[in-house]
């Protein structure tokens, strides 16, 4: 398949369904009046999706890496800020484990993404 559209990249579409994880957690009672948590993880959630589709209109493979880089980066937030909510009990255990795998779905697609344009640059 061909890449045509930043919608088309796997990491993107990842991105795409760890924001609406991470915004369905945080309509909780308790996780939406802390109004400094809820829009950083939000912030950050969005962040990997944006990044990735800045980064694919960015004009080369240098600066789509770097993009990709700053999502991946932003995912970890993701997963760092999901620990503070679990431990002020503003999502479940299980909650934690689905944003948290998502996050490592999304940076495994990254990781992979860059390794191409990494080896793609190479040969060119």
């Amino acid at each position: 398949m061909k890449i045509e559209r930043f919608e088309d990249v796997q990491s993107w579409q990842a991105g795409r369904e760890l924001a609406r994880l991470v915004y369905d957690a945080c309509r909780a009672t308790a996780f939406a009046r802390d109004f400094g948590l809820r829009d950083q993880i939000q912030r950050a959630a969005g962040s990997v999706m944006h990044n990735v589709a800045e980064g694919f209109e960015a004009g080369s493979d240098a600066e789509f890496v770097r993009y990709l880089k700053i999502a991946r980066r932003s995912a970890s937030e993701v997963q760092s800020q999901c620990y503070l909510a679990l431990d002020l009990a503003y999502i479940d255990k299980e909650c934690f484990d689905q944003i948290y795998a998502k996050a490592n779905d999304v940076k495994r697609l990254i990781n992979a993404l860059i390794g191409y344009l990494n080896r793609a640059r190479q040969v060119a």
